[in-house]
């Protein structure tokens, strides 16, 4: 019977290094700087078998266990409807919105901000950032955060 799971927020201070060390690569894989998992561990350090047994259980604060939660940009025309096409799309891709923020309208342009997790994405953010870029009236599009 498996046994239903339980966060801890702890310091890194009183954690073994190979926990920081998986959390490097990590992060490393997804900046693209390095593609493999072999090279990415020669990296940092450890063996693959440490990276692989931990990869699953160990996340940053800001990333959860189910998907990570990516903080979106928008600049945006003032016009009806176009943030309900953003939502539409984020939905569309099966990420879930966490938080949706529109500043006022200054000149004819609007700040937006969304929090998505991504958990149930079926599509990567690239493919759902460029989705989003070809709705009439984005002006800008970008990744604020991960």
């Amino acid at each position: 019977m498996k046994q239903e799971s339980v966060f801890f927020l702890v310091d890194s201070y009183i954690l073994p290094e190979v926990f920081s060390k998986v959390i490097e690569v990590k992060k490393i894989l997804s900046t693209g700087k390095i593609k493999t998992v072999n090279d990415a561990v020669k990296e940092v350090g450890i063996s693959r078998s440490a990276y692989y047994k931990y990869k699953d259980y160990i996340f940053p604060f800001y990333e959860t266990s189910r998907g990570k939660v990516l903080t979106l940009f928008f600049v945006v025309e003032d016009f009806s409807g176009i943030l309900s096409s953003i939502i539409n799309k984020i939905a569309s891709a099966k990420a879930n919105i966490l938080t949706i923020n529109q500043n006022i309208p200054i000149n004819g342009l609007a700040d937006v901000t969304v929090s998505i997790e991504t958990f149930e994405m079926k599509d990567d953010m690239q493919k759902l950032m460029s989705e989003i870029e070809k709705i009439e009236g984005v002006r800008r599009c970008e990744i604020l955060a991960r």
